[in-house]
């Protein structure tokens, strides 16, 4: 039944502007990194001398949290405002089919989406590698790591962001509070680093990864069983 439901909210979120908001986050990154090495080049070629895979990813590591909450918060409003605006959630909710699969379905479509999203970064970063003749040795764990490695810190906010975003037919909530912690969490690295919002950040950096790795996978699906109970119990408009 989930595998049902997550085919029929693809064919939702057509025209829906959610896969353009999938490539422009990577795109928008990589564009950005593009323009600062561009401008920049021959300081920052000294300045990463004999590792500019390295720095290039460094630069863009940097900015990916912040991009991840904000492509959370985002994805996970569009997908529940697909019921919302079409007041359609009793007619949903009506079919042969329980709301352990809608949930499902519809968390299981905003990992994918991200995952898309996190799969085209590191795919950008070593063409504009490439483009600046960082020459051929593409540091391609490396890479993989920063694209896909905070996302799974972020897990705890996705769970979060679409249980709120279920729950609110009005969106201000979800939203504000999503783009007010991708807003702070630049400065949250002064914070231990065992405060959620760094989690994104430690699980690409630092020698104990995993840790936060599993912190985020864990966090994030206790959170998505908790607002999976509540959305089961909840009623609708």
């Amino acid at each position: 039944m989930m595998l049902r439901s997550l085919s029929s909210d693809f064919l939702k979120i057509r025209r829906k502007g959610i896969w353009f908001l999938i490539f422009l986050a990577p795109i928008g990154l990589v564009a950005m990194q593009a323009l600062n090495f561009g401008l920049r080049l021959d300081y920052l070629k000294g300045q990463y001398a004999g590792h500019l895979w390295e720095g290039l990813i460094d630069n863009v590591a940097d900015f990916v949290p912040i991009a991840l909450y904000l492509g959370v918060t985002l994805v996970s409003s569009l997908v529940a405002n697909v019921e919302h605006q079409t007041s359609s959630w009793k007619q949903l909710l009506a079919l042969p089919i329980s709301r352990t699969a809608v949930f499902s379905a519809k968390f299981t479509l905003c990992f994918l989406l991200l995952t898309v999203s996190c799969l085209l970064l590191p795919i950008g970063t070593a063409l504009l590698g490439l483009a600046l003749g960082f020459g051929t040795d593409i540091p391609v764990e490396t890479l993989v790591k920063v694209g896909f490695l905070p996302f799974l810190g972020a897990l705890p906010l996705l769970a979060l962001q679409l249980w709120l975003s279920l729950t609110f037919r009005n969106q201000s909530l979800p939203v504000s509070l999503g783009v007010a912690l991708a807003l702070i969490s630049p400065f949250a690295s002064q914070l231990s680093e065992f405060f959620p919002l760094n989690w994104p950040r430690f699980s690409y950096e630092g020698p104990h990864a995993e840790w936060f790795i599993g912190a985020g996978v864990v966090t994030g699906f206790l959170i998505m069983f908790m607002g999976l109970m509540h959305f089961n119990r909840k009623d609708v408009d």
